[in-house]
């Protein structure tokens, strides 16, 4: 199968290849999957270039979220039939090296679930890292019904999903966004958002206080921890959630503890491949009714060719890319 890989860890156009490896086979408990999109993440990009990863297998096949069609059924597998149409995530993670930069994957079915006719196959390269990291974020505590929920990053595609999610749940939903690009607010409010600020507003706190009648927000679904922290921890309601998935504006702020503790504010840190089996379960779940039944905003970037793969590393790296990028291995 033609796949892109590296065996070293570095900048994209240094250690990328492309060429020909050895065609997976489904073993028991497994499904093999012809992949006809491949999700490129920033945690992809990071691995790649070794910031915060280091080799841990003489070669590492690129990217963990794919989607595609179910070619090859393992031993004990009932839940698909060959010709499914799927998406899946953490084709590269948890001790896996083989991921979806590839025309072939096979890995455990509990990594795949099922994609609705009416979604591309590119959209479901997107739902791994980025729906995921958003369900887990929106719903870690239990159902968002009648409750407000912020969202900050709100243009992004965690961002993004975590909008659409949060209303398919019955939330009430305040999304930030940034101003240099016009589309952050319009993508926020296609999302689905109730109330779109400007996330430099240097009274954010109040306004979003003003809003929800002075209680705050049950659930901030925060992109920057560190960055945000100064106006969240007064945004936040009594009892409430701060569950952040990055802190690229401050890695290592100065928590208040005393302001959260007397408030019993939870800080939840959220990342995809370490999240607890049963949440990560019902986040395939939710996710495809959410599909089924709501609607539903996905930006796709690309999709790239595959033999393209270092200048789609390079779009996500270079910031300001529209949705996910899509990487599209040959048919």
């Amino acid at each position: 199968m033609r796949a892109v890989w590296y065996e070293r860890t570095g900048p994209a156009r240094d250690v990328l290849i492309v060429g020909e490896q050895p065609d997976p086979v489904a073993g028991a408990g497994q499904v093999r999957v012809r992949l006809e999109a491949s999700g490129v993440n920033p945690a992809d990009c990071n691995r790649r270039g070794g910031v915060g990863y280091r080799m841990e297998h003489p070669y590492v096949i690129a990217h963990s979220d794919g989607a595609g069609v179910v070619d090859q059924v393992g031993a004990g597998v009932t839940r698909f039939r060959e010709g499914d149409r799927v998406w899946l995530y953490n084709g590269q993670r948890n001790g896996r090296f083989l991921g979806t930069g590839a025309e072939l994957i096979a890995l455990d079915a509990d990594l795949v679930t099922q994609l609705p006719a009416s979604v591309s196959l590119a959209a479901g390269a997107c739902l791994g890292i980025p729906c995921m990291t958003a369900h887990r974020c929106v719903f870690g505590g239990g159902p968002v019904a009648d409750q407000w929920i912020v969202v900050t990053g709100g243009g992004g595609a965690v961002g993004n999903y975590a909008i659409a999610l949060a209303k398919w749940g019955g939330a009430r939903v305040i999304a930030t966004v940034g101003h240099r690009h016009a589309w952050h607010r319009e993508d926020a409010i296609a999302a689905g958002a109730d109330i779109v600020l400007d996330r430099d507003d240097e009274n954010l706190a109040a306004r979003i206080l003003a809003e929800t009648d002075e209680q705050g927000a049950s659930r901030i679904v925060d992109v920057d921890f560190g960055g945000n922290l100064g106006w969240t921890k007064d945004a936040v309601a009594l009892n409430g959630t701060i569950a952040a998935y990055a802190s690229r504006g401050n890695p290592a702020p100065e928590v208040p503890f005393s302001a959260l503790m007397r408030r019993n504010v939870t800080v939840s840190g959220v990342m995809l491949p370490t999240s607890p089996h049963a949440a990560r379960r019902q986040a395939q779940s939710d996710i495809l009714r959410w599909l089924e039944e709501a609607p539903r905003l996905h930006r796709v970037v690309g999709p790239f060719p595959l033999d393209e793969t270092a200048e789609a590393h390079e779009a996500v790296e270079a910031g300001g890319k529209r949705g996910t990028v899509v990487v599209a291995p040959p048919l």
